[in-house]
Formats: structure tokens, sequence, C-alpha cells
């Protein structure tokens, strides 16, 4: 029997706990798991405001470990969504995932908003409010690859092909989608979760492929206020 196949049945008869933080929207949350069978069982989930990440996020974290019996070194893997969203919430989220993952060395795996808020409605893509009417986009590709852009009305006028049918969970990217694509079927969902990132990342978990923590970084698709607006010189300048 191969190693890797040799590893993989193990981590599926592994019974660990997973912690999730998602800090990318406008509201957040972190969730606990327990990995039991090669299956993600949410054992609970806390929900955080908006704009307070960096005064609950920790606390959240520590309650709801508390709360279920459970310490920091019980984590097995931690799932973190690193965007596209808001330049605070995301770095806030990854700088506190990093703290808590480096004492004991434990695996971290980054995964794309987009791709969660797709895999919770069981579609291929999906878009996300980007304000300044824009959205971020995921568009799946036919080899079931998929790209993620930034895009606003001009952006999505040139996209083509297009998809059929697109995920959305709230109405800024709808609108705008309504009028750029009137022929696309808008799928509503809701907001995706930290639990809804666990269960999209239980087979990579399972098969072991973790994010170097000292090359993970935001999933940010566009510049910040500070980029666009601090020069003069790239003030008028969209990202590419």
């Amino acid at each position: 029997m191969p190693v890797s196949q040799s590893v993989a049945e193990d981590r599926r008869k592994t019974q660990f706990l997973v912690l999730g933080v998602d800090t990318c929207g406008p509201s957040g949350s972190v969730a606990l798991a327990r990995l039991e069978e090669g299956a993600a069982r949410i054992l609970g989930q806390t929900e955080l405001a908006g704009r307070s990440y960096s005064a609950t996020l920790v606390a959240a974290v520590g309650d709801l470990l508390a709360g279920h019996g459970a310490k920091l070194t019980d984590i097995g893997a931690i799932v973190v969504v690193n965007g596209p969203g808001s330049f605070t919430g995301v770095r806030v989220g990854l700088s506190v995932v990093k703290g808590l993952a480096e004492p004991g060395g434990t695996p971290v795996l980054a995964v794309s908003r987009l791709a969660v808020l797709a895999a919770k409605a069981g579609a291929d893509s999906a878009a996300l409010d980007a304000h300044r009417h824009e959205i971020f986009l995921r568009l799946a590709a036919p080899n079931g690859s998929a790209r993620e852009l930034l895009a606003g009305a001009e952006e999505l006028a040139e996209l083509n092909p297009r998809p059929t049918s697109i995920v959305v969970c709230d109405d800024p990217a709808a609108e705008l989608l309504k009028i750029s694509w009137p022929g696309v079927l808008l799928v509503s969902s809701e907001a995706p979760t930290a639990a809804d990132a666990i269960h999209l990342c239980v087979p990579r978990i399972l098969a072991g492929k973790f994010d170097d923590l000292e090359l993970l970084d935001g999933h940010y698709l566009r510049r910040s206020d500070a980029e666009i607006f601090g020069d003069p010189a790239t003030a008028k300048v969209r990202r590419p």
C-alpha cells in the first residue's frame, strides 16, 4: 500500500478537533468541530459582530474551547477564511490564527470565502459585495478549476462566457448582477460561516494539504484604500 494512501486512511480513522475562523464578512464566526470517520461534526459556533474582531476574536475562541472542555493544545488543525473581504477583518483573522498556531505547530489551512459560499449552495460560481459598486466574483471553468476576480459593471459586461447561475448572499451583489447579467439565474444563500469552511476543507485536512504558516497571507483581490488614495500617482489606476 502506498505511504500516502496509508496516511490518508489513518487520518480518516483519527478523531481530532478542528477550529474554524472567518472574519472576512460584515459579520464573522468561529466554529469548533470534531473530525470523526472522515467527516466533520460541528460542536459549536459563535457569531462575531462586524468591526469588532480585534476586540472579540481571541475571547470568542477561548470561550468556545472552554465551553466544550477543550484546550488550544487539543486542536489538530485550524481552518481560516483568508478573504476576499474587509482588509481589517482579513488581517485580524490571519494574525490571530498565526498566533494560535505557531506555539504548538498546529497545521493551518486557508480557504477563499467565495469558495465556501459556492460549496455551501452546491454551486460552482459565487459573488460577494465588494462595495464601491463592485463584486468579488468566482467563476468556474469547464475543466473544474475556478478563477476569482474583482469586477464592476464594466468588467461584467466584457466577461464571456458567463455562468448560467451564480450564488449570492447579499443584496448589493445581486442587484449589480441583475443589471449587468439580466439572463443569469441568481441563487440566494445564507452567508458562509466558519462551520461551512470546515466542512469544505475536510478532504484537504484528511490529505494533509496544509499551508505554510510563514507564507500565509490575505486573499484580497483589490488594493487597500491607503494604496489607492494615498499615492496620487496611483490613485486613478484600477487593479488589473
